[in-house]
């Protein structure tokens, strides 16, 4: 496994800015986010209970989620009533252009501080380098298992999600290998691979700049799992459908 390049917390605004992405160790984020590591894990429980991914074009049976989203404006946090993931077959050739309605956030984690504070700062953070008034955010707990023998957790491939920024958290790893992250400039010819392996290490994408996925996973005994949490920031609006764009 590659360990990741990581970033020092005081150089994350010009690292993003100027080359795209940055990989901030558990430490810089637990401070990035004013708290700790410990607080943090308490959030792990909320991945046992994600239900199936019902869309999977692929008949697959690996990959669990929910999925809310959010305004942010300033310090304000407010959750937006329950509505579809949509995403344009420009950005995902497998499942875009049909409205994915998953299950909601369970309401406990949807008032737990720590959440809410990890998704205000990173906001906060993102608007020093691109000033605006609010902020459209998607949080989207995932789980990809191994009960078929193999999980993918970008089954989509490389790719842009269609927005300004992304940041990819890893929660747990448990008795799996692979699961190696790639990055690639959109317009050029640098990628790195490097393994996200401890809780709370966070990828931070200019996703205008940079194209991602992760590779298949495998368990190393009976059963294994990897939990990550994507949450993207997106200026002008929530990627909506064609028919819903003038409502």
């Amino acid at each position: 496994m590659f360990t990741p390049p990581f970033t020092p917390l005081g150089q994350l605004p010009q690292l993003v800015e100027e080359r795209g992405y940055a990989v901030l160790s558990p430490d810089s984020l637990a401070r990035l986010i004013g708290t700790d590591k410990t607080q943090l894990d308490t959030l792990k429980r909320y991945w046992n209970q994600l239900p199936r991914d019902p869309y999977l074009k692929d008949g697959g049976r690996y990959r669990f989620r929910r999925h809310a989203s959010y305004i942010v404006r300033g310090s304000q946090l407010e959750l937006v009533p329950h509505r579809a993931h949509w995403q344009s077959l420009d950005y995902n050739a497998l499942h875009g252009g049909i409205e994915r309605w998953f299950e909601p956030l369970e309401t406990e984690l949807q008032k737990n501080i720590d959440w809410q504070k990890l998704i205000v700062q990173m906001a906060q953070f993102f608007s020093t380098l691109t000033p605006t008034p609010q902020w459209f955010i998607e949080a989207h707990p995932f789980r990809i298992d191994t009960s078929d023998g193999i999980g993918r957790p970008t089954p989509e491939g490389a790719h842009r999600d269609g927005v300004d920024y992304v940041v990819v958290i890893l929660v747990d790893r448990v008795g799996i290998k692979g699961g190696e992250t790639r990055i690639f400039e959109a317009q050029g010819s640098i990628g790195l691979r490097f393994t996200l392996q401890d809780s709370w290490t966070a990828l931070v994408l200019n996703d205008t700049k940079m194209i991602h996925e992760t590779t298949p996973i495998q368990p190393t005994g009976a059963h294994g799992y990897r939990d990550t949490l994507v949450i993207t920031f997106r200026r002008h609006g929530f990627q909506e459908p064609p028919h819903r764009q003038n409502q």
